[in-house]
């Protein structure tokens, strides 16, 4: 099983204060689902979860705390944008779970049968993010305007993408990007490889580049945020281990991991 391994010192924290904590007996249970600290003894299977790409370094940390309170739980990963995990899903690829950073793309799989009852369990907003030693000397939005300053930016059918045209439209700004990345993860590369000036992410995308990048705050007036919707999947083999791993995500031991990454509640 392979995962990514870049997880921030909070998240690793946030983990290990986790594994401390036992079954939490007072967190929600996902619609339909099994506790996650249920009949820790039997519950066994494999599942993979399709994740958007902003929740790489929370969904492995939980996906590690899942099969540590389980030992016949394996948890494998799909990260890359929601638009795309959709996608694979409508096409039939065996998944257990979706985490979408979109409620239209979660409806589209719902609509489509894939998935019945989903729930929001975290929010995210946006922040421009630059190189340390920030060689376009961007201090905000309007900076993004100047042609001077290479700008990357999400595909606009992504939701990293979308939530970002909110945020140029509030400001009133045309911004015209020398690249246009199939996720958030691919935007943060640009920056952090000093291959563009700036580009416009996640909060929790800046944390977890620690000290790679520059983050920029955004006005709230101007800022956007996104909700994420979690689902078990209805074609998934082991509902009971999908259920117990959406439980996890919607508990208090979850809320702590992903407040750790930038996320605030819903």
């Amino acid at each position: 099983m392979h995962r990514p391994t870049l997880v921030t010192a909070g998240l690793v924290a946030a983990a290990v204060a986790l594994s401390a904590c036992g079954t939490d007996p007072a967190r929600p249970t996902s619609p339909g689902a099994a506790s996650a600290g249920a009949a820790t003894s039997t519950l066994e299977g494999d599942i993979t979860v399709l994740a958007a790409a902003s929740l790489t370094e929370p969904f492995t940390a939980l996906g590690e705390q899942l099969e540590a309170d389980h030992p016949g739980v394996h948890v494998t990963f799909g990260f890359a944008a929601s638009s795309t995990l959709a996608r694979q899903i409508a096409d039939g690829a065996p998944a257990d779970v979706f985490a979408s950073a979109s409620p239209t793309t979660m409806d589209g799989v719902v609509a489509a049968g894939g998935a019945t009852e989903t729930v929001v369990f975290a929010t995210n907003s946006m922040q421009i993010a630059v190189p340390p030693t920030n060689p376009g000397g961007v201090t905000g939005l309007s900076d993004l305007a100047d042609p001077e300053v290479t700008t990357a930016l999400c595909q606009p059918e992504v939701p990293c993408g979308a939530t970002a045209a909110q945020v140029f439209a509030r400001a009133g700004l045309t911004i015209t990007p020398v690249t246009q990345e199939p996720d958030v993860k691919a935007v943060l590369s640009k920056v952090r490889l000093g291959e563009v000036d700036a580009g416009l992410v996640y909060v929790t995308d800046v944390l977890a580049a620690d000290d790679e990048v520059r983050g920029i705050e955004i006005p709230a007036d101007l800022d956007a945020t996104t909700d994420y919707p979690i689902a078990t999947l209805t074609r998934s083999a082991h509902p009971d281990v999908a259920a117990a791993f959406v439980d996890l995500v919607l508990s208090a031991r979850g809320a702590q991991v992903l407040t750790a990454a930038g996320f605030t509640r819903p």
